[in-house]
């Protein structure tokens, strides 16, 4: 495949009208491969003959669950694998991430919400290089220099600050996405890792220590920016 839009995505859902919806939001979006299946049954069939490149999975259907069939799907399958589920309940999304699911969104859902999540996830899997990208590890925000090869900040009279191992995470996955949204998720992975989900209060409490570092005015930022229900992005990135 090309590019992110070149893969097969396979939708596991009992319900036809969310499966007509969620096809219509990525057909819109550019995807072109789009496969559905309204039970574990079908899902099966497909998984063997299509292999599709991506599943996005229901936990609930009529014959079993999203988890057991992402079981099977782990003992011969890598594909990526976002459950869409109107359970939201912490030890649900706890399972299926340990499982080996890549993500979980909980109905109801934003259309943008999941375009993001899906890209990111596909990127992260299939065209690493060109999500990140070769870039250079010195960059400034305004007047204050970050080095993300020593992990120090640098302000404009002249004062050295060492970021800490969370805040590093942080930047950099930031920084490899200058100017795009970076939703919370990705941004707990980056820094707890494929086992952690929902630290979103204390991902609040790190953003916040690391705007204290970089921005002039901490409570009005101008670089690390918040975009509600999504997530953060890094902008006025500049090279000097």
């Amino acid at each position: 495949m090309e590019t992110i839009f070149d893969c097969k995505i396979l939708i596991v859902d009992d319900e036809p009208e969310l499966c007509r919806m969620v096809t219509d939001i990525l057909q819109r979006e550019g995807f072109r491969h789009i496969l559905s299946a309204s039970n574990c049954r079908e899902a099966r069939q497909s998984l063997s003959k299509d292999r599709p490149d991506c599943v996005i999975l229901d936990v609930t259907l009529p014959d079993g669950d999203g988890f057991m069939l992402l079981r099977e799907m782990r003992a011969d399958s890598s594909a990526p694998v976002l459950f869409l589920s109107a359970r939201d309940e912490d030890q649900n999304r706890l399972l299926g991430l340990g499982l080996g699911a890549d993500d979980y969104i909980t109905k109801p859902f934003l259309p943008l919400e999941l375009i993001l999540r899906l890209k990111a996830v596909l990127n992260r899997t299939y065209f690493p290089l060109e999500q990140t990208g070769p870039q250079e590890r010195i960059f400034y925000l305004g007047d204050t220099q970050i080095d993300l090869e020593s992990g120090t900040i640098t302000r404009n009279d002249g004062e050295q600050i060492t970021l800490t191992a969370k805040e590093f995470a942080f930047i950099e996955k930031l920084y490899e996405n200058t100017g795009k949204i970076v939703t919370i998720e990705n941004l707990c992975h980056a820094a707890w890792g494929d086992n952690v989900y929902r630290y979103e209060n204390s991902l609040m409490v790190h953003i916040r220590r690391l705007r204290e570092k970089i921005e002039v005015d901490p409570s009005a930022p101008r670089y690390l920016l918040t975009v509600r229900g999504l997530g953060y992005k890094l902008v006025g990135v500049t090279k000097k």
